[in-house]
């Protein structure tokens, strides 16, 4: 005979939903992305998570994303990125460390390398690697680049003008802000910091909780390592509760990294509000595809924030640098002539 008070009853239905509770967590969930597409078709994505398993100090351990369209499938994992550069089992996939999955470690050691080889000797260099290097797409994938970006890289562009991050931030989400406000309250505001690096802006734009969701993309693996290992170091933004202290509320914005190529966005067409890319089009090996791409994402009267070197400035450094009269796919930089040939530009993409 089993006989339970009122008292063991409730004890045990608190033990019965704690059970429960913690079948949930590390039951696998399955989420179908509004925004995230497939590159290639941009058929929308659903991502499935694995269990967060707990570990000492109560911080959860990375949770692997398995991504899947109706055509392909990628990667990615909750300490890193999802990787929707290019779909698993591609030649030229590459793992969260940003090395290609097909190559030697010799010459992933070459193509990192690479960056620091004056321009003349490049060629023959690259020649003994699988693809070719092309300075401007791939100058910013050296682990050394992404740990010196923020460390005194970045500080630089004062000197050419630009008005440092508080200020830029600040001037992209005022521009943003009538957009904002446009969003009914039953949908979530999306905010895409294209090329974002290691996240100066990722990180202001998703602290300053304007935003439902901030996405922060780039084509660099290691910048994209470099920028979640600094939001986690952030309490108000990290994931692993381990870091937050008692008193810390951490953002209601939903913030991801992305890895992808800008020529190719793997988001669905009108899915975006606002779009920032700080110092990044001098960056972009094919702009017109580019252009043309950022329109597409872009919700009717969303709006795209950038800033970027005029030529002047970089066709000095070319000189400097021995790179004078080299083909636009040698150089590292593009070269925009005037604000003219900035606008030109997004006028073949669709804006008017």
């Amino acid at each position: 005979l089993r006989v339970q008070t009122e008292g063991t009853v409730g004890k045990t239905n608190e033990l019965l939903a704690q059970k429960r509770k913690l079948l949930g967590l590390i039951g696998p969930k399955v989420f179908k992305d509004p925004v995230l597409a497939d590159p290639a078709t941009k058929e929308a994505i659903e991502i499935t998570s694995t269990a967060a398993l707990l570990g000492s100090g109560n911080a959860a351990s990375a949770v692997s994303f398995d991504v899947r369209s109706p055509s392909n499938k990628f990667r990615g994992s909750s300490d890193t990125y999802l990787d929707l550069l290019q779909p698993v089992g591609s030649d030229s996939s590459s793992t969260s460390n940003g090395e290609t999955a097909s190559s030697s470690p010799l010459t992933n050691i070459m193509r990192q390398a690479i960056p620091y080889i004056p321009p003349n000797l490049r060629g023959p260099l690259s020649s003994l690697t699988e693809d070719e290097f092309i300075p401007m797409r791939d100058l910013f994938t050296s682990p050394a680049v992404s740990f010196a970006y923020e460390r005194g890289w970045r500080q630089n562009f004062a000197t050419a003008g630009f008005p440092g991050p508080d200020a830029e931030s600040q001037m992209a989400m005022d521009y943003f802000a009538p957009v904002v406000a446009r969003v009914p309250s039953n949908e979530t505001s999306v905010m895409v910091d294209m090329s974002c690096a290691t996240g100066l802006f990722t990180r202001r734009f998703a602290l300053s909780e304007k935003y439902g969701r901030v996405l922060g993309c780039d084509y660099s693996p290691s910048m994209l390592t470099e920028a979640r290992r600094r939001i986690d170091s952030d309490p108000r933004l990290s994931r692993k509760r381990g870091r937050r202290g008692s008193n810390v509320t951490p953002v209601s914005t939903s913030l991801d990294l992305v890895r992808l190529d800008v020529g190719q966005i793997p988001m669905q067409t009108e899915s975006v509000d606002c779009m920032h890319a700080g110092a990044a089009m001098h960056c972009w090996p094919d702009l017109d595809a580019a252009a043309s791409e950022i329109y597409r994402v872009l919700k009717p009267g969303g709006r795209y924030f950038a800033t970027t070197f005029l030529s002047g400035y970089f066709a000095t450094l070319s000189a400097m640098d021995g790179q004078a009269g080299t083909a636009p796919s040698r150089q590292a930089f593009q070269y925009f002539e005037s604000i003219d040939t900035l606008r030109d530009l997004l006028v073949r993409g669709g804006f008017a």
